[in-house]
């Protein structure tokens, strides 16, 4: 089955419609925030709609081009669809619906204190600019849109107006700008030595770029891109950024806009430069590795939920990275079949995370918005208050843990096979690196289910620690609807892969030349011809039988299953407090001991004795903050350098104008010094 070319254009023109009325309507309608709440939102959702069926579209078969020449200089606005701007077009629509329902009632909260009609503008603006970048077909186009993405996403996450979000919006600002630099710079550089500002031209004039260009090209597009992606150590501006924006924009920062950065990097390996060496590969595995090894020990001990869930959004990257680069490694040595099973496993769990990720950043939102914090000592007991969500995030962090029946299993099985399988290489170095990042993998999978053991154990189960969490109650129908759709996509995608997985391959196949090295059917996956198998649905109906034969067993075995009510037992003690509770410090404090090289933990005890004798203690208050030792090591030395750097140039800012003029003169001699 194809798909012509006039229904792609249909599905385009419909998306940008809808999210150009969809902006337009919620600034004419600004002065009722109702109403703009709801046109603004509402238009959105059919906008990502639209951009759902347009990458369907494409994954099919269909394409789409499009030139605009009066747009843009150079070249004019080039457009297209191949089957790898499909899938990433897909993945926007993924977590563009989902947010954009979510986002009608999570919003009502901001109609008294923010602009709803500057969100409903920023928010369509960024859908569509996201859905167009992965479309660009020449330099200038992706660069134009790649920056109003940026800034599209930048005014959303400013929309509190605390001084947190300003320090967090301004590090956003500066890093996605230092990215967008990178870009450039290697985007120069690129159509210099091809003679084309097309993508088309890079493609067919790769062999052109050689030598030392070649790599500066590859460094600078993997650092520009990279950061977008939130790779360490370009990551800094993700913890900040992801907590302080509404938790629809985190959704879709996260599940969205960071994968734009892995399909910057699949253009550059796969499309635009061609196969390299095999440092390329290996260069993105050893970073992959780091990233998803310090994201999840990042995110162990953080006690900030939405904090905690962008931390593992860099070791998702990281996972997905590994995939990547050790593609790009076996395409250079010629293992086209193995280096596209590893893209396979690197392009499903990009689609996996932006399912399960978009998911429980939408369930921090709701017990933001029904708790009012992000503050995991102060939540617990939740489940009572909030069954339904409590439901979704045990879904999303069972998923995120890559623990079957759900998603990120299966994505991470097959990473897992192609890493695996890298023993073909008959290069030594190559696969003990190959082999550390395995044993890193496993180390990531691990440390994520005890994160998600901790959050999921530490948020919702045992006593409220605050006030606010003891009046919590579930959220509306429409934030609960959207939660509900990942929760069942999650289910979907882990039980049924082999639905995305057959047009995956063909998306490999077109920038690769070969199919991957699986076979797959509605029952079983089997990867290296017969090196590894294993069979989702039927682990699926596995683990239903066995949770279905315990209540069955007790009626067998006329168990007493009647409710019997006790108080529980405390030690002694006739009431049980929130106090006696395990907390998010307490369950994180083996990890900051056996990795405090990284955490850098600072440790502070108080204690306040009876003000009549010292054997009596009034308050003890003990706090063990975790550091980042990138903020330490890297970026606090080189803030402190350029601050002091910007203070001695300052003196040439004297407001004499005499002296200006003293400057330009200089400015002049040496220019006709240079021109001789």
């Amino acid at each position: 089955m194809t798909v012509n070319q006039s229904l792609m254009l249909n599905l385009f023109t419909g998306m940008l419609a809808s999210f150009a009325v969809g902006a337009a309507g919620a600034l004419l309608s600004g002065r009722w925030p109702r109403a703009s709440r709801w046109i603004g939102h509402s238009f959105a959702l059919i906008g990502g709609l639209f951009a759902l069926s347009l990458g369907l579209g494409g994954l099919l078969g269909g394409v789409l081009s499009l030139s605009i020449t009066q747009l843009l200089p150079v070249g004019g606005m080039g457009l297209g669809v191949d089957r790898l701007s499909a899938f990433f077009i897909l993945v926007v629509g993924v977590a563009a619906v989902p947010s954009a329902l979510y986002a009608i009632g999570y919003t009502r909260e901001y109609e008294r204190r923010h602009s709803i009609a500057g969100m409903g503008v920023s928010l369509n603006l960024f859908l569509a600019s996201m859905a167009l970048v992965v479309m660009a077909r020449n330099a200038l186009t992706f660069l134009a849109l790649w920056e109003t993405m940026s800034l599209a996403s930048y005014f959303l996450v400013m929309t509190e107006n605390d001084r947190e979000t300003e320090r967090a919006g301004w590090l956003y600002f500066v890093m996605t700008h230092a990215g967008f630099a990178c870009l450039l710079g290697g985007f120069l550089l690129l159509s210099a030595a091809t003679g084309s500002m097309d993508f088309a031209g890079w493609q067919a004039g790769a062999a052109a770029v050689a030598g030392p260009t070649r790599a500066v090209v590859f460094v600078l597009l993997a650092a520009g891109f990279g950061s977008k992606a939130g790779l360490i150590p370009l990551h800094i501006w993700l913890p900040r950024a992801h907590p302080a924006a509404p938790s629809h924009v985190s959704a879709l920062m996260s599940g969205a806009m960071i994968k734009l950065g892995v399909y910057g990097l699949v253009r550059v390996g796969f499309d635009w430069l061609g196969a390299g060496p095999s440092w390329w590969g290996g260069a993105l595995m050893v970073v992959g590795a780091v990233s998803a090894v310090l994201g999840v020990l990042y995110a162990m001990v953080d006690s900030d939920l939405k904090r905690l869930l962008a931390y593992s959004s860099v070791e998702n990257v990281g996972i997905i990275l590994l995939g990547l680069g050790a593609a790009m490694l076996f395409q250079t040595y010629h293992l086209p079949a193995l280096a596209a099973l590893a893209l396979l496993a690197s392009l499903y769990h990009t689609l996996n995370h932006a399912v399960f990720k978009s998911l429980l950043f939408m369930v921090a939102g709701a017990v933001l918005y029904s708790a009012h914090t992000r503050n995991m000592e102060e939540m617990g007991g939740l489940i009572k208050r909030m069954p339904q969500t409590a439901v979704f995030f045990l879904v999303g962090s069972v998923a995120i843990a890559a623990l079957p029946p759900f998603n990120g299993f299966i994505s991470e099985w097959i990473t897992f096979q192609s890493l695996l399988l890298s023993f073909q290489i008959p290069d030594k170095a190559v696969n003990l690196t190959l082999a550390l990042s395995v044993a890193a993998l496993a180390l990531t999978s691990g440390l994520a289910a005890a994160c998600f053991i901790k959050a999921f154990g530490i948020s919702f189960l045992a006593l409220p620690r605050s006030e606010p969490v003891r009046h919590a109650r579930e959220v509306g129908l429409a934030m609960r609807s959207a939660m509900a759709l990942l929760t069942l996509a999650c289910l979907v995608l882990g039980v049924a892969p082999f639905v995305v997985l057959r047009f995956l391959s063909k998306t490999t196949a077109e920038l690769l030349g070969a199919t991957p090295d699986m076979q797959f059917s509605w029952s079983q996956l089997v990867a290296g011809g017969s090196f590894a198998t294993v069979s989702p649905l039927w682990i699926a109906l596995a683990l239903v039988a066995l949770l279905a034969s315990i209540p069955l067993a007790l009626r067998i075995f006329r168990a007493n299953t009647a409710r019997r009510y006790y108080e529980t037992w405390g030690c002694g003690r006739a009431v049980q407090t929130a106090r006696f509770e395990y907390t998010a410090a307490s369950f994180a404090n083996p990890f900051k001991r056996v990795f405090s090289i990284l955490y850098k933990p600072v440790k502070e005890l108080a204690i306040e004795f009876h003000p009549e004798s010292r054997f009596f203690v009034r308050t003890i208050s003990y706090r063990n903050d975790a550091r980042s030792i990138f903020d330490e090591s890297i970026y606090g030395p080189l803030n402190r350098a350029l601050r002091s750097f910007a203070q001695r140039v300052r003196l040439l800012q004297s407001g004499n104008v005499n002296i200006y003029l003293l400057y330009i003169l200089i400015a002049l001699v040496a220019l006709l010094i240079i021109a001789r």
